[in-house]
């Protein structure tokens, strides 16, 4: 979903010059994946693992195709006037040296993702849909028997998941890089699956994981910059995610054992 969104983000941003139209095309094409991922999950009874990775494997390969059947090109495409994300100075919060470089400076969907934060953990906790979205995943019979249909929920859900993985990879190329590669997620998306295990399905405690990881992608692509043998410094974010969902399954265990 990220990649397809990246790659359509990219093309809708060069032929428009318009960012907002090229999120749109992005969210459009990550939510249809996202629908025809959940249809094959909930309505075909389809192992949800190995259908995303048929799906991961299945993208790539159109991906690769649609790269060297239209551009003539394989692994990167870089194309002529594209609109970029839009950077929001905030002149008061600039001048303070610490704050203007957290909360300064940076495009709309990273304020979107912060912002998203608090409104899913509210969403998910105080709103009526929102406690129906979480029986339908944890207790469909309960929800059947309210007289709703878990499965409707569960594919309306993944359709927003879709769409919000569709800006992530958008973000990618017109947030950041300005072109696009085979390549370019470099398994961002399995680090947000290992973030929302770290988090066991609460909100804020996911933000958290997604932060840490991301912090540990951050530094090493700095440390890339000293010199260290980039082929080994690039597997510090997913040897990190290992290291801390050990921990968290034995701090997890610990308190099962001292309970029973």
């Amino acid at each position: 979903m990220m990649l397809a969104g990246a790659l359509v983000g990219l093309m809708v941003a060069s032929q428009t010059g318009s960012w907002p139209a090229a999120l749109v095309a992005a969210a459009l094409v990550g939510g249809l994946l996202g629908l025809l991922m959940s249809l094959t999950v909930t309505r075909l009874q389809a192992n949800e693992i190995i259908v995303g990775l048929g799906f991961n494997i299945a993208v790539a390969g159109l991906v690769r195709f649609f790269l060297k059947s239209w551009y003539g090109t394989s692994g990167t495409l870089s194309l002529p006037d594209v609109a970029m994300l839009p950077r929001i100075h905030i002149p008061v919060v600039a001048d303070i040296p610490v704050l203007g470089a957290i909360f300064s400076d940076h495009d709309p969907l990273t304020w979107a993702a912060w912002l998203l934060v608090p409104a899913t953990a509210w969403f998910l906790a105080r709103t009526r849909l929102g406690l129906r979205l979480r029986a339908a995943g944890a207790a469909p019979q309960a929800a059947r028997a309210l007289g709703l249909n878990p499965l409707n929920l569960r594919d309306a859900s993944t359709v927003f998941a879709g769409a919000m993985s569709g800006l992530a990879g958008a973000y990618l190329c017109i947030g950041v890089v300005g072109i696009f590669n085979e390549g370019i997620t470099a398994g961002r998306g399995f680090l947000a699956l290992a973030a929302f295990y770290f988090g066991r399905n609460r909100p804020w405690p996911t933000a958290l994981g997604a932060l840490l990881f991301g912090l540990f992608d951050a530094i090493q692509i700095r440390l890339q910059g000293r010199g260290l043998p980039a082929e080994l410094v690039q597997t510090l974010p997913y040897v990190m995610v290992i290291v801390i969902l050990a921990l968290v399954a034995i701090t997890l265990k610990r308190a099962r054992n001292k309970g029973a």
